[in-house]
């Protein structure tokens, strides 16, 4: 009954983390392509390729529903891999779905025409892969009218953070929101478009201001998590046991993870 999850490193961990805590008794498999990572400055067919064979691993480990805790993934492979490739018993999710709806306040099957929404102007903090794919924009454009979205690359924050570099990290922080600002004065949300970035949410929110609504994903996915899993029970896989793969080194990543969840967490090779 285990449920996949996808990063291109160590950012889903945000995910995993939260999703854990809300379905308790939910088994997950986090699958974690460090060799590969970033994937952000990957062109989308290198994304589409790896993306597809890090889900396939993830279906071996019976996970017949996987989630892409990666936006970069999401943004560039997502679409082509369900209109062309995912079998009928299979599902592949992604973590922009929960994000639109809390910012239209519409759920992803109402497809009733484009309305006006309270947020106007918003800023998409993401990996330059994410931005170049404009799949955030095109998505919230099916939904809402009227909204101004600016997008900042935040080139070297992922590095940074995978590195356990937080000081570097906090200085590339208010590096692009300082650029993002340039463009956009006073961005009523942001979105934080990669789920490496939750863990410098603070960072985030003290550089943009106090007036600012922060949206971070990993809360969001976990309550989607529950809902689609309640209306599709049968979606749960056969695996029975949670575990953590990677396609580093399984000492490194292991301690990397550690780190971030602040609990230990133990890698084998994928």
């Amino acid at each position: 009954m285990a449920v996949g999850v996808f990063d291109s490193g160590l950012g889903g961990l945000t995910v995993l983390d939260a999703v854990s805590k809300r379905l308790p008794d939910v088994p997950f498999v986090y699958f974690g392509d460090n060799k590969h990572a970033p994937y952000g400055v990957r062109d989308a067919d290198d994304i589409y390729n790896l993306t597809c064979a890090a889900t396939e691993r993830l279906w071996d480990a019976g996970c017949n529903l996987v989630i892409l805790a990666c936006n970069t993934a999401s943004a560039a492979a997502l679409r082509r891999m369900q209109e062309s490739w995912v079998p009928r018993d299979k599902r592949v999710l992604g973590v922009f779905v929960p994000l639109i709806e809390a910012l239209t306040e519409r759920r992803w099957g109402d497809n009733s025409p484009p309305r006006e929404v309270a947020v106007k102007h918003v800023a998409l903090f993401a990996t330059p892969a994410t931005v170049r794919s404009r799949a955030f924009q095109r998505e919230l454009a099916f939904r809402a009218i009227g909204v101004d979205v600016e997008a900042q690359a935040c080139g070297g924050l992922v590095d940074a953070i995978e590195e356990g570099d937080m000081i570097l990290a906090e200085a590339l922080v208010r590096s692009h929101v300082d650029a993002l600002k340039r463009k956009m004065p006073e961005p009523q949300a942001a979105i934080l478009g990669c789920t490496h970035y939750p863990l410098m949410e603070e960072v985030f929110q003290d550089a943009l201001g106090p007036d600012v609504s922060v949206y971070s994903q990993a809360s969001l996915v976990a309550e989607s998590l529950a809902d689609y899993l309640k209306r599709h029970p049968t979606m749960i896989g056969s695996g029975t046991e949670s575990m953590f793969l990677t396609t580093g080194d399984p000492r490194r990543v292991s301690d990397r993870a550690t780190q971030f969840l602040r609990r230990k967490i133990t890698f084998t090779a994928a």
